[in-house]
């Protein structure tokens, strides 16, 4: 047996240098006729001084020390075919224990499950590879397996066995680039990384890009923890979600920062404050949520990332939801909550960039794995991060798996896709000299495009009612059109023209708004070329922009009636809405990370009112078809007046899918007022006033007209009657025609 060959591979293992150590290590026939075969059991364990074999029989073994590092053998001819064993071992300081062999079991991945995900279709990949708890051969323990092609070994390492990279090496299964081991006895809540030895000999420690859980930061450790443990009660959710249509259907989006909705004092943290758990998020939030009226919670980032700055948008833990706040379970309960009071969920997804984290994807193995290897296409100057190379299949897999995850796990209910037009653009941010043309010499990104159509076909393929929203800012075409007539599949865009144009209109002194009306009216020329979601969004209240409040001119009466008018005429234009925390009671201070929401100043009656008039569009927008159900066609929209520069002042139409639900809305962007104002009318019917945003009860003026009008038999607008209005200062009024639907 003192074969060179068998020196070698011994002297690897000890070296922690072996690509297969099951080919040494463990229980191997040797020689022998069918009634009277000869095998060998080795074992590695540096610190063991004595170790004895048991075999199913309970019959003892003592093994041979053959090399004073912790190798150990034993030669077992009284066997007719391979056996269970344990090992009784008593190490260098005394104490005693048994162990079952790791390197007992044979492979777990099947062949299937590889070919799947090195071509890059095995959607659901986060079943196989990562950390998860098993039973193999009755024997109870945790299957480790990681994609590290480039390796030169690969070992599990953890609390359990002090960290050392030499006691759980892992075995490469053929050239699928995947490692594996079944470590036996290992539970729920244990600690581990992967120790990786690169092409060049450099030891890397990473935590597992599959992990589901980690450790709260700044550690960086992997958690072992079960998905399956959780019992759902959203049934009639979930099929009703997937047997609708999102695009009639009211969608207003409160847009949170877990962290930062509120604050609690901590002695813990650094900064001696802390956001809510999910569990008190369970409790708060959605009672909050469901009080204003909205639809939809999205959530920032919760995917594991170790700095709070990045605001969860630079992730190391793409399958790990954020340990800051709680456990999986904890969150699944927040999802379930959400639910049962019928509100959905949807969270921010970051396939566009990671960063550079020492334990995180980057050079996961001593190579560019996930990311490109020329900078020029796996950076962002800016950003300080690294691109994914979306041509590679086990990337791509990767992601699209990753998407899906958090739909079947979580059951959530979109993705909202962060920085779309840096994934589509090759140049995009980047000066010349910084990145490198297509092949066909352009700088569309073509892998990011097919992985952006592969991602929005797979995910509607399983669930059918899932929402997949790009933050796309470019004039790219057909972003929420289907992959089949080109598009890149998205169910919706985020529209940041309208958002760009809108805030750079109502941040206006009103006396010089009506030289720039068509800024504002700008948007209906293109309001249909895409499934639009309309967004006031964290990105809009930081970095010197200002909160919405404080973008407003004018006095402090002015600002809030500014804002009130604001969402007003936000909530009646196409496109669903998404409003940022802290927008809907007039926060005046920016958002800060690391601050909660100023709630106090719900105390005082301008904030109370406009979280009211807010609360009351919610309910508004929900209760009115003519606001959703047709958002996406020019059928429910139209025009009645766009063109009064000189009072700033517009008027428009929206329509349900049965045209008789139908409601007016006449936005005043001055602080004048109007008697006797004239607009022309569709019908000739009685309109009554529904809203309106000057109303006292929203902390206006309660100009309006409150006993309704009817239409008079007046040409006016290109329509065939017309209503006479009081038109109440910087606010927006909602008209309800009466029409007979018998």
């Amino acid at each position: 047996m003192n074969t060179t060959a068998h020196i070698d591979d011994l002297k690897r293992i000890i070296n922690a240098d072996h690509n297969n150590p099951f080919s040494v290590l463990g229980l191997h026939e040797i020689s022998g006729e069918s009634e009277s075969k000869k095998f060998v059991v080795k074992s590695f364990l540096p610190n063991a001084a004595k170790i004895t074999l048991i075999d199913d029989n309970n019959q003892s073994y003592h093994m041979d020390k053959i090399d004073q590092n912790g190798v150990f053998e034993v030669f077992i001819s009284d066997k007719s075919d391979y056996f269970d064993y344990t090992l009784q071992v008593e190490d260098d300081a005394g104490n005693k224990f048994r162990i079952v062999d790791p390197y007992s079991f044979l492979p777990d991945m099947p062949e299937y499950d590889l070919h799947l995900f090195n071509e890059g279709n095995h959607h659901k990949i986060y079943n196989r590879l990562g950390a998860h708890l098993k039973e193999i051969k009755g024997i109870k323990g945790t299957l480790f397996t990681v994609w590290a092609p480039c390796a030169k070994r690969v070992s599990v390492v953890g609390t359990f066995n002090h960290w050392d990279g030499r006691r759980h090496q892992m075995r490469a299964l053929g050239s699928s680039g995947v490692w594996e081991i079944f470590i036996p006895k290992l539970g729920q809540g244990e600690l581990y990384k992967y120790e990786i030895k690169t092409p060049f000999d450099d030891i890397y420690i990473k935590a597992d890009p599959y992990a589901f859980f980690a450790e709260k930061k700044p550690k960086t450790a992997s958690i072992i923890f079960p998905l399956d443990n959780y019992e759902w009660n959203d049934n009639n959710w979930m099929k009703e979600r997937d047997s609708s249509n999102s695009l009639e259907k009211p969608m207003s989006i409160y847009e949170v920062h877990l962290g930062s909705w509120i604050r609690l004092p901590d002695d813990t943290e650094e900064d001696g404050k802390r956001g809510l758990t999910y569990k008190e998020h369970t409790e708060k939030l959605i009672s909050y949520v469901l009080d204003m009226g909205y639809t939809h919670i999205e959530l920032l980032p919760l995917a594991e990332h170790p700095f709070d700055g990045s605001w969860g948008y630079q992730i190391t833990g793409y399958y790990a939801v954020t340990s800051r706040y709680g456990t999986p379970d904890d969150f699944k309960h927040f999802i379930d909550r959400c639910h049962q009071n019928s509100i959905g969920v949807i969270m921010d997804w970051v396939p566009a960039h990671f960063p550079k984290d020492g334990h995180g994807l980057a050079r996961f193995d001593g190579t560019a794995l996930y990311e490109h290897e020329d900078k020029r296409l796996g950076e962002h100057p800016d950003w300080g991060t690294h691109i994914f190379n979306y041509g590679r299949n086990e990337v791509k897999n990767f992601l699209i798996s990753n998407a899906l995850f958090w739909m079947d796990i979580y059951h959530i209910d979109g993705l909202r896709v962060d920085a779309v037009a840096s994934m589509l653009y090759l140049d995009y941010a980047k000066k010349d000299g910084e990145w490198l043309p297509n092949k066909w010499g352009g700088k569309e990104n073509i892998e990011a495009i097919d992985f952006m159509r592969q991602l929005n076909t797979t995910i509607y393929k399983y669930f059918s009612g899932a929402l997949m929203i790009a933050e796309e800012s470019t004039s790219w075409a057909l972003v929420s059109k289907p992959s089949s007539v080109g598009g890149l599949g998205f169910s919706y865009k985020w529209n940041m023209g309208w958002m760009n144009d809108f805030l750079k209109f109502i941040s206006l002194d009103p006396l010089y708004r009506k030289y720039h009306l068509g800024e504002l009216t700008f948007s209906m020329v293109y309001a249909f070329a895409e499934n639009f979601t309309l967004v006031l969004s964290h990105d809009e209240v930081v970095h010197g922009k200002c909160s919405m409040i404080s973008k407003m001119p004018g006095d402090y009466w002015q600002k809030f009636a500014g804002l009130r008018l604001s969402y007003t005429y936000m909530y009646g234009h196409p496109g669903k809405k998404l409003l940022f925390m802290g927008g809907e009671f007039g926060q005046f201070i920016e958002w800060n990370y690391k601050e909660g929401l100023d709630w106090h100043l719900l105390d005082y009656p301008l904030h109370n009112k406009l979280q009211k008039c807010v609360k009351d569009l919610n309910n508004l927008y929900k209760s009115q078809p003519a606001m959703y159900e047709v958002d996406f066609d020019q059928d429910g929209f139209e025009w009645i007046d766009c063109s009064d520069t000189k009072n700033c002042i517009i008027s428009f139409v929206r329509k349900g899918n049965d045209w008789r639900d139908m409601l007016l809305f006449i936005s005043n962007f001055t602080p004048n007022v109007h008697y006797d104002y004239r607009i022309g009318a569709p019908k000739n019917v009685f309109y009554e006033e529904i809203f309106n945003s000057d109303a006292e009860i929203y902390g206006g003026s309660n100009v309006g007209n409150p006993n309704g009008v009817h239409a008079d038999e007046i040409k006016l607008h290109d329509k065939p009657y017309s209503i006479k209005l009081t038109i109440p200062p910087l606010a927006t009024l909602v008209l309800k025609a009466h029409i007979n639907k018998d």
